[in-house]
């Protein structure tokens, strides 16, 4: 007979980069854009075969093109378990006109939100909001990216990258409001982020320090989730995981994703595919 202790807390799943779209390979880069929509596919057909609290998307979900999502988005909607998304650089790859309209597309009435299951709350981020692409045109958002791309530069940083981008201070203040509410109802917590933010690479959030100083900071934030960086990266800093995902777009036929499950000690992340199985322990 299985005891309770014997079952995790509660699983979920996790897809990252899939940057889908109806056109020719780009094989320089290895990125196999239309082969996503198989590889999703199989993906949800193994979420659907488990018991899962969620499945997350780390963002990236199309390529370009606002009509993408018109072919990628029916294939969460084979999932059996609630599904949430964030959004990633590629997902405002499109018209002008277009782009104050790409969170509604994917159902999101905010682009930044919190959920709690279990005991745990999750803490999903739009690391776009600050950038050179998702504001609409005008916006003064644009303005502080550019400046802030330019200090990045000047100070030869390996993230002065305008495929980049980072929160704006209003979110970030939320964010570390939504950390403090986590510990007062006694949560611990995963923060989820297009962007990673550790170990230091050419994909990093432009506010990558105070997010990491916010973060490690806090005991009970136990992992940061993220996509971006294809390659995949993973890193422990005072306790605190980051693990960016590997992206689904890469590679021809070979998929990736993740079954994440938490434990009263642990959490275990079950790789599929190119994704890593590793266990983090709680601090």
């Amino acid at each position: 007979m299985t005891s309770f202790s014997d079952l995790p807390i509660l699983r979920f799943g996790v897809v990252a980069d899939s940057q889908y779209a109806a056109r020719e390979p780009h094989v320089g880069m290895n990125r196999h854009y239309a082969r996503s929509f198989a590889k999703l596919s199989a993906a949800v057909e193994v979420f659907n075969g488990e018991e899962l609290s969620f499945v997350i998307t780390l963002g990236d979900i199309i390529d370009r093109d606002f009509e993408s999502f018109d072919d990628i988005l029916p294939v969460y909607d084979r999932l059996r378990h609630e599904n949430f998304f964030l959004l990633g650089n590629h997902d405002f790859s499109v018209a002008a006109d277009r782009l104050a309209d790409v969170a509604a597309r994917v159902g999101l009435a905010s682009t930044y939100y919190s959920f709690a299951r279990q005991g745990w709350r999750f803490i999903v981020l739009d690391g776009n909001e600050v950038s050179t692409f998702a504001p609409p045109e005008g916006h003064p958002y644009r303005d502080i990216a550019a400046r802030r791309l330019a200090e990045l530069r000047a100070a030869g940083a390996v993230n002065a990258q305008e495929w980049n981008a980072m929160p704006s201070d209003e979110q970030v203040a939320w964010l570390s409001d939504q950390i403090n509410k986590a510990r007062a109802a006694g949560e611990r917590v995963i923060v989820m982020n297009h962007y990673p933010v550790y170990p230091p690479n050419a994909h990093d959030s432009w506010d990558r320090e105070r997010i990491i100083t916010l973060l490690t900071a806090h005991e009970h934030v136990a992992a940061y989730f993220s996509g971006h960086n294809h390659a995949g990266n993973f890193g422990t800093l005072e306790g605190c995981h980051f693990l960016n995902f590997k992206g689904m777009v890469d590679t021809e036929t070979e998929n990736t994703f993740a079954i994440v499950e938490i434990w009263a000690d642990r959490i275990e992340v079950h790789g599929f595919g190119r994704e890593d199985s590793r266990t983090l322990k709680l601090r």
